[in-house]
């Protein structure tokens, strides 16, 4: 993995200061990132991937669905 100097000294000063290694430091980098944006970029990816498989259903289409059990709870 190539990095940006000014990353790696920051990774470094990082890892001296809680006495771990590098690679203790990128792991938990990257699980922080994984189980955040990480984690909303594979949900999107999903959801995408649900539409073009017909696995969604259309908004107007729900409100509709909504909008006649609320008349019908209220009648």
């Amino acid at each position: 993995m190539r990095l940006p100097q000014d990353i790696l000294a920051e990774i470094e000063q990082i890892a001296a200061a809680c006495d771990k290694t590098r690679s203790w430091v990128f792991v938990r980098a990257l699980k922080t990132y994984l189980a955040a944006e990480g984690r909303e970029i594979i949900e999107i990816a999903q959801a995408r991937q649900q539409i073009e498989n017909g696995e969604s259903f259309d908004l107007d289409d729900v409100l509709a669905e909504v909008d006649d059990i609320v008349k019908g709870a209220a009648a």
